[in-house]
């Protein structure tokens, strides 16, 4: 069935229209501007914000909050809501936005760093990109129980946009916590009191072999071996 024009606005309120707009002139998946969105609504006014309104209706429309790939005067329609063109499908979904009080405290919790990554607000990624950004992100958990429920994490935004469709288990992670040996267990205890880890020189050594050219690996690899059959 072929959608109403989004041209219409003898038929059509602002945010049906742009919703339209959305699924005939750009599609899902595809990046638009900001000014090309004024354009196509010259004269109408408060046009960001109906398209705004949308993402109360199941919409969603990312910025470079959520996708740090976007310039600043780009969005992406990512996925199509209600048919809000369809009667009685404009209402709004009940709104599950954070308090401000609610992101303070996730954030103090984590101790205003990214759970993922480590990273803290304004830092560099080190790609010469730009600085690192914290928000709230929501995460489903598969508690003890067996029951899934919906918690907060802060989170940079890189790693909110691999993130999203992300679920933990918390008791496949009991029971592997439970096949740790005893030594295991002590330092895994050390990192979760420290809400940190260091790493030894063993995994650094590791680190820089897994990265030197075949030549060099053959000589390390033969000292190592040396150094083993001399200690047996």
């Amino acid at each position: 069935m072929p959608l109403p024009d989004w041209r219409d606005a003898s038929k059509h309120g602002t945010m049906i229209r742009a919703a339209l707009w959305l699924e005939t002139e750009v599609g899902e998946g595809n990046v638009f501007t900001k000014s090309k969105l004024r354009e196509a609504f010259e004269g109408v006014s408060q046009i960001d914000r109906r398209i705004r309104d949308l993402r109360d209706r199941g919409w969603q429309i990312d910025t470079r909050r959520e996708d740090p790939t976007l310039e600043l005067d780009e969005q992406r329609y990512v996925k199509k809501g209600l048919e809000v063109w369809i009667p009685g499908q404009a209402k709004a979904k009940a709104k599950s936005n954070l308090t401000a009080s609610q992101r303070t405290r996730t954030m103090q919790q984590d101790n205003f760093l990214c759970r993922s990554c480590g990273i803290g607000s304004g830092e560099s990624y080190g790609d010469g990109g730009s600085a690192a950004q914290l928000d709230i992100a929501r995460r489903k958990v598969r508690l003890p129980d067996g029951s899934i429920e919906t918690q907060l994490v802060t989170e940079c935004n890189k790693c909110r946009v691999g993130g999203r469709a992300r679920e933990e288990d918390v008791p496949a992670l009991l029971s592997e916590i439970k096949a740790l040996s005893g030594i295991e267990r002590q330092a895994l205890a050390a990192w979760i009191k420290a809400d940190r880890r260091e790493r030894s020189t063993l995994e650094r050594l590791w680190g820089h072999y897994r990265t030197l050219p075949e030549e060099s690996r053959a000589v390390l690899a033969a000292a190592v071996n040396d150094e083993s059959g001399q200690e047996g």
